[in-house]
This record gives structure tokens, C-alpha cells and sequence, in this order.
């Protein structure tokens, strides 16, 4: 069943009405030739034959569905930066969209052609449309209800067995998936650019779905295990962004022993972070120059095992000459060639979902950082449609 609301099928008329002209300009068989074709199928199947600057920006020039059904991976923004200290990221998802069109539709360097491994489609945005709400769950934490609304999200995209890639960073309030207030949006999400914090409730959502704590790769310059009590009692909140995955493991949601964290580094990682306390695996710059990617992505893959595994990139983790557009830029990071080595030594891995985080469009005037923020999601795509091909479904479907 579809969802829509005007301001949805107003993009679906724009997009038939030019998906049809230009149909009728290089001779192409309209809708009314062929009797038993679906107008929107028409146009998806002409989607890829249009120039990429063409028609209206979406993931990959995936397909926009208001529905999960036959779908099997979701392109899934996240509009939401509020448990960041530095604004912006609500903005990364468009833009990633934007430059998203000039990805091809083979991995190079692996052959993965994850667009003929998985049906996948560009769901829309996961928003929070009450950023002032009171949790039911804390009333007294100003973070948690938010989390809740997008936790709710990937609830449903589990239930419908759907595997996730998500791209975070629109302003509360604007354009928002169909999907979101029908609550069926069922598939494992990737996701980017958005605050770290959104980790958490996708990954309450994960573990449920499961029904075992993750393991999980976390490519980051920052560890974001600060103390939830020590930080709640100071802020507010137990759950800002250097939070996530010491609530993660306080809940179950992650297997600490098969965690591991790449990229650490940097004067702003100065705070007490309790990763090693957890039994975290934690390479930080010096170590990874030492080893060399390929040397730590084989390390990654060997703690992973054959458990669900869940991946998390913040753009920080690649050096600012790569990716300056983050609210916490730090030097001596990783080149976006390591970062690609080290999510394809993941192959093989049963990968359930990941996300792409933190990148801030307006702190990059050259507009280079959602374009490789693009490519880091490629790869992530390429992940989870490779383990969804050997694996099948990560979660039993309930509808």
C-alpha cells in the first residue's frame, strides 16, 4: 500500500512528465504502446539511459519508493544533527544524493554490481518531527525522544527484512519519506552523513532484529565512548555523539570483543574514553601507518567472525585534505584509498547494515566532501548487497 502526500506525488508527476518527454524526443515506445506497463516502471527503466545531471536527485539515480514491497536494500537519509555540538550535518543527505549520480553501477576494483545482486531504492528520509518532545522512556533526557522517532524507523525497516544504507543530514521539519509516517520502512539501512549519535538507535533496532549483539567496525577519529553517566549529569543527556557505542555496549547492542575502532587520533580525543576498559580493539594513527591497511583490514575481518556485523563510518576518520566538510576535522587521518581498502576487507562478512556520519556540507566550499562521502557509501552498499546475496535475509521478514 503507498503513502503519498503532495508534496510526493508532485516529484512523481515531474518525474514522469520528463521521464516522458524525453521518451518521446529519442523515439522511445510511450506508456500507451505497450498495454501492461506500469507508468513509473517505464520511467525507472529509462532512468539510467539519461544523462546523470538529468531529472531529480536521489541515491545512486536509484528508483523513490513510498513502499518496501520486493525491495530488498534501503537508501535511507537521516535528517537530524541535534546531538552534535556543531550544525550542518542535516544538510549532508541532499548533497550526497546530489553527487551520488556520478556513481557507476560497478565497484572497479571488486566487480560488485550491487544494483543487480539487490532490488534497492531510495526510500526518502528518516526525520525527527518532534525535536522538543519528552521521552516516555526518560522524560528527563532531551536526546531520547529523538532517538526513539528514528529508532521506530528502523524497527519497521527490519520487520519487512530489508537491509539499510543511510546518509544522515536534513532539517527537522522539511520533506520527509511517506514511508516515515506509515512506519513500513523495513530493510536495513545505510546511513550517512548525520551526528554520530544516530548510531545508537539504529543499532537498538539491529540487535532486536538479530537477536544478538553486533559486531561492528567503526572507522572514526574519536572513540565516542565518553562515560553516559559523567556526560548525562554534565549535559542533560546520556546521548550526544561521543556516547553511542558506550550506551551501545551498556545495552547489549554490541559484542565488545569483536569490536574494532580505526583511525583514533587527535587533541580532541583528550576525554576519558572507555573503549580499552570495554575490551575494544582500538588502532589508533600511529599503529595503522606502522601495519598498513591491508594489514588491519585483515585483522578486522578475523575479529568480525560470523557474527551480524554492523559498520559505522564518520567522516573524520579521513584525513581534512580529503574530507574537510565535519564540525571536527583532525589531521593525519586516513587517505580514502585506505578507507576503501579496509571496507572491501570486509567481503564476505555478514554486514546487516551500516552508516556514513557527520559529514557537514557547509564546512566544505569545494563541495568535495559529500562526493567521497558517495563513494564511502558505494562501498558500504556494495557490503551489504554482497552478504545479502550469501547470507540472504538478516532479519525475519513480519509482514
Amino acid at each position: 500500500m503507498a503513502f503519498l502526500r503532495r508534496d510526493t506525488c508532485i516529484r512523481a508527476a515531474a518525474t514522469v512528465t520528463h521521464t516522458f518527454l524525453r521518451g518521446v524526443a529519442t523515439g522511445a515506445a510511450p506508456p500507451s504502446a505497450a498495454p501492461n506497463c506500469d507508468l513509473h516502471r517505464w520511467a525507472d527503466g529509462l532512468r539510467h539511459g539519461l544523462p546523470k545531471f538529468t531529472g531529480l536527485a536521489t541515491f545512486f539515480r536509484q528508483p523513490f519508493r513510498d513502499t518496501l514491497a520486493g525491495l530488498d536494500v534501503a537508501l535511507v537519509g537521516v535528517p537530524y544533527d541535534s546531538g552534535a555540538n556543531h550544525p550542518g550535518t542535516r544538510l549532508g543527505p541532499r548533497e550526497i544524493r546530489n553527487k551520488s549520480s556520478v556513481i557507476r553501477r560497478v565497484n572497479q576494483a571488486t566487480g560488485v554490481r550491487p544494483f543487480d545482486l539487490c532490488a534497492v531504492a531510495d526510500v526518502g528520509d528518516a526525520w525527527v518531527s518532534r525535536p522538543y518532545a519528552v521521552s516516555t522512556v526518560e522524560p528527563t533526557d532531551g536526546l531520547r525522544a529523538c532517538h526513539d522517532e528514528i529508532q521506530a524507523f528502523y524497527n519497521q525497516l527490519c520487520a519487512a527484512g530489508v537491509s539499510p544504507v543511510t546518509a544522515g543530514g536534513v532539517r527537522q521539519g522539511e520533506s520527509v519519506s511517506p514511508l516515515y509516517h506509515s512506519l513500513l520502512v523495513t530493510t536495513p539501512a545505510y546511513l550517512a552523513p548525520q551526528d554520530h549519535s544516530i548510531s545508537l538507535p539504529i543499532l537498538r533496532a539491529l540487535r532486536k532484529a538479530v537477536g544478538q549483539p553486533l559486531a561492528m567496525m567503526h572507522l572514526d577519529a574519536h572513540c565516542d565512548t565518553a562515560p553516559p553517566d559523567e556526560i548525562g549529569a554534565a549535559t542533560g543527556s546520556r546521548y550526544p555523539n561521543y556516547t553511542p557505542f558506550s550506551c551501545a555496549v551498556e545495552e547489549g547492542l554490541i559484542d565488545p570483543k569483536r569490536v574494532i575502532q580505526i583511525g583514533i587520533r587527535g587533541p580532541t580525543s583528550t576525554g576519558r574514553m572507555l573503549s580499552k576498559d570495554f575490551g575494544f580493539r582500538v588502532v589508533e594513527m600511529e599503529e595503522f601507518y606502522d601495519a598498513r591497511a591491508r594489514s588491519i583490514g585483515q585483522l578486522a575481518r578475523s575479529l568480525m567472525g560470523d557474527a551480524p556485523v554492523y559498520v559505522t563510518f564518520d567522516v573524520d576518520a579521513l584525513d581534512p585534505a580529503y574530507a574537510l566538510g565535519t564540525g571536527s576535522p583532525e589531521d593525519g587521518g586516513l587517505t580514502t584509498l585506505e578507507a576503501q581498502i579496509l571496507l572491501r576487507s570486509l567481503r564476505g562478512a555478514r554486514v546487516v547494515g551500516t552508516d556514513f556520519v557527520c559529514c557537514s556540507p557547509v564546512w566544505d566550499t569545494t563541495n568535495n566532501t559529500p562526493r567521497v562521502a558517495a563513494n564511502m557509501m558505494f562501498e558500504q552498499l556494495c557490503l551489504v548487497a554482497e552478504a545479502r546475496s550469501k547470507f540472504g535475509r538478516p532479519f525475519k521478514s513480519s509482514t
